[in-house]
């Protein structure tokens, strides 16, 4: 079983080593490439003010958070959430900096998050795939045709639940198939019709792939690094 977390966070500042603080965690999970509706989101308390900066972008306020747990309160549940998974995070570095300063917070000897997680960057992905090209999550949204209209501010669960659609499409795209010969043809007020192929029809036709066409295909495999599931 794979077992994948899209996570993202949103904090107080920019920079863990000047004591900002984490105040939202959204994830998403996908198992075997499926959503499978078990997602996470916390609100956190930081005892700390917000940057005016970082306000901008999330909208979250120290007020809204004053009732809010903090982190040691929610961190057992968090880590055995988050354990064996494989994280999926655009620009890891910074959360996983973040969390890490969280867990360092701790005191209790949990060490860092890839004691317990792998990590995957799909900055660093998406990076390979379109060098030269603005990889933020804005522009894959728009390279990947996803949908992004709702994001008019930051917000760790809403940019995780981007981040899963994004990601999907960046190793392949498809999530589920077809089967028993059967094919999806329309759907009529939310709901499939199906239609099975006729058992008469003549045999297709094969089309081989070119030596051209294999290689494109082995060197675009190759860009997708680990996340590619076909090598």
């Amino acid at each position: 079983m794979s077992r994948q977390i899209l996570l993202d966070t949103e904090t107080t500042g920019l920079e863990p080593s000047q004591g900002h603080r984490i105040i939202e965690i959204g994830c998403v999970e996908l198992i075997n490439r499926r959503l499978t509706g078990n997602n996470y989101h916390q609100y956190l308390q930081p005892d700390r003010e917000i940057d005016e900066g970082a306000l901008q972008v999330h909208g979250i306020s120290n007020e809204f958070l004053q009732d809010k747990p903090r982190f040691n309160d929610i961190a057992d549940d968090f880590m055995n959430y988050l354990k064996g998974a494989e994280l999926v995070i655009h620009n890891a570095p910074f959360d996983v900096g973040f969390l890490d300063h969280e867990l360092k917070l701790l005191a209790d000897g949990r060490g860092t998050i890839n004691d317990h997680c792998t990590v995957t960057d799909t900055l660093v992905m998406a990076r390979k795939m379109h060098p030269g090209q603005k990889n933020n999550l804005d522009a894959l949204c728009k390279r990947y045709d996803v949908n992004n209209t709702q994001r008019e501010l930051h917000g760790a669960l809403l940019d995780a639940e981007i981040l899963s659609e994004v990601y999907l499409r960046m190793t392949g795209g498809q999530v589920g198939l077809a089967l028993d010969s059967e094919q999806s043809t329309e759907k009529e007020e939310g709901v499939a019709s199906v239609s099975r192929i006729s058992s008469d029809r003549p045999p297709l036709r094969v089309i081989s792939a070119s030596k051209d066409e294999l290689s494109a295909h082995a060197d675009f495999l190759q860009k997708m690094g680990e996340a590619c599931l076909w090598q």
